[in-house]
């Protein structure tokens, strides 16, 4: 079935919406999350409206960090995943979301950046 971002079918206060019979449109659906994972970069295109590409990244053990204190970026291995807000089961699987603390070789760092949309894993050093 298919993933759609489309308006309830139900009110608040629990009742329906009265509803014409009608399928789910193209500009409607959704995707399936990426749930970015420790290892060998992997990525995926994926096209979007207008023609244009999103890029998935579907694993990747590289960031790319940004030390505050020099204002310069530098590439980094991840060890693994510290703290995940979106969902603690993540931790268990070392599944990368915007938010998530990592274990680099530089240090601990919270990744900045959309690994599912923007295609790449920015990270800041706490």
């Amino acid at each position: 079935m298919a993933i759609s971002q489309r308006r309830s079918l139900r009110k608040p206060s629990g009742g329906r919406y009265k509803q014409k019979g009608r399928k789910e449109k193209t500009s409607e659906l959704g995707r399936q999350p990426a749930l970015t994972l420790i290892q060998k970069r992997r990525a995926q295109y994926v096209r979007t409206r207008g023609s244009h590409r999103k890029i998935r990244v579907l694993a990747s053990d590289t960031a790319n960090l940004f030390n505050p204190k020099t204002k310069k970026y530098e590439q980094a291995k991840i060890k693994t995943v510290v703290a995940n807000p979106a969902n603690r089961h993540f931790v268990r699987r070392n599944i990368m979301t915007k938010g998530t603390v990592i274990d680099t070789d530089k240090g601990k760092a919270r990744i900045t950046s959309r690994p599912g949309q923007d295609g790449t894993i920015n990270a800041v050093e706490k």
